[in-house]
């Protein structure tokens, strides 16, 4: 395939508008791309909502399989006056594409996605080859999740999420799991002359804060490479006036999780501590999670991290970083598929995520689909 023909390819990819939905516009694409090789790939639509198609294409035979997975949302563009383009019209730039999902992720995805045809196209397919393309990324990797639930990511034999990952310069191999939860607080409006009247929410949540700050706190181990949990009370609102005690009060907080401390052990500490304040008079809160993920723990000695390094050696000049990520992505999903497989995120795309004039260095774009096919061969090698 030429260079132009890969360009486009990712070209198209910017070009729809596949926003926290519309995914099923990407496959619809994806698939017209592998329609000339129908007899040796099987291509499954697994829906999530109307418009919302995750796609698995499966190429190749063989007993081992290796996966690839990007997801096909994209974030919203935001404002517009600080783009200097058009974020659904790709533009070339200086050796750069500018457009939303240049960097996340579209890019990686439109590399595998290239890797695999060129691997047909020259009758080149070493083994079992899955794209996994999912939908729901960026809002809570349910996608992801659903195809873990209908098994496509069972037993594995290794797993590569085409994740930015600094121009491909750096591997994560282990992640933070994520956990938004929400507190809400029932109380008694009254006037602020006669609080006792009254029973203040706000000071309910407050109360909570508090305490799941400390508890939290001490999970005190530290991860090597991830570091330690994290806890952050990011919003707080109660009240209807300064003059009224607050009836109702809400708590949001964003805790990132390690292997050391999962999930369940916050969930434990956090709901024993919601019961123990039920207990006392006027208390009345509810707590709520929304779109938890676990941490992904992982080795950077496994042997599918030694082969990617061994692969980035003879495509880049310059070393690959083992890294940990603060960010959930689509691994923490499928890491509860059957069997026991590493998984690795590697992608083109630097700094520019979620950015005004997010780009992909063109030449990282070509050489990641390099790097994807070597990757293959060498694998089942």
């Amino acid at each position: 395939m030429e260079k132009a023909q890969q360009l486009e390819i990712l070209k198209q990819l910017i070009a729809i508008p596949s926003v926290n939905d519309h995914e099923a516009d990407v496959a619809d694409y994806l698939v017209t791309l592998f329609a000339p090789y129908r007899d040796q790939v099987t291509i499954e639509r697994v829906t999530y909502a109307p418009g919302r198609d995750n796609l698995v294409i499966t190429v190749g035979q063989g007993n081992k399989t290796l996966g690839l997975a990007g997801h096909m949302d994209v974030v919203a563009p935001g404002d517009l006056a600080q783009w200097d383009t058009d974020p659904f019209k790709a533009t070339l730039k200086d050796g750069r594409l500018y457009g939303r999902g240049a960097c996340d992720m579209k890019s990686g995805l439109a590399a595998i996605v290239v890797a695999l045809l060129e691997m047909l196209e020259h009758q080149t397919l070493p083994g079992r080859l899955r794209l996994l393309a999912t939908v729901g990324e960026e809002t809570g990797e349910y996608g992801a999740a659903q195809l873990t639930e209908a098994g496509y990511a069972d037993h594995l034999d290794g797993l590569v999420i085409a994740e930015p990952s600094a121009d491909l310069s750096e591997v994560g191999y282990t992640a933070k799991g994520v956990i938004d939860y929400i507190l809400t607080a029932k109380g008694k409006g009254a006037h602020a002359s006669r609080p006792q009247l009254g029973i203040n929410a706000l000071d309910h949540v407050l109360e909570f804060a508090n305490q799941a700050k400390a508890r939290l706190a001490a999970l005190d181990q530290t991860d090597p490479v991830l570091g330690p949990l994290t806890h952050v009370i990011s919003v707080i609102e109660g009240g209807e006036q300064i003059n009224s005690v607050p009836a109702q009060a809400t708590l949001k907080g964003n805790i990132r999780t390690i292997p050391a401390h999962p999930n369940q052990q916050v969930y434990d500490i956090l709901d024993g501590l919601v019961a123990e304040l039920n207990q006392r008079p006027g208390y009345n809160l509810n707590l709520t999670y929304s779109f938890p993920e676990e941490p992904m723990p992982g080795n950077a000695d496994a042997p599918l991290l030694r082969l990617i390094d061994q692969v980035h050696q003879e495509v880049f000049a310059t070393p690959l970083t083992p890294v940990g990520q603060s960010g959930a992505s689509d691994g923490s999903e499928f890491l509860h598929a059957k069997g026991d497989f590493s998984i690795a995120l590697i992608g083109p795309g630097g700094s520019t995520s979620h950015a005004s004039n997010e780009y992909v260095e063109l030449a990282v774009y070509y050489q990641a689909i390099e790097f994807y096919q070597r990757l293959a061969q060498k694998f089942f090698d």
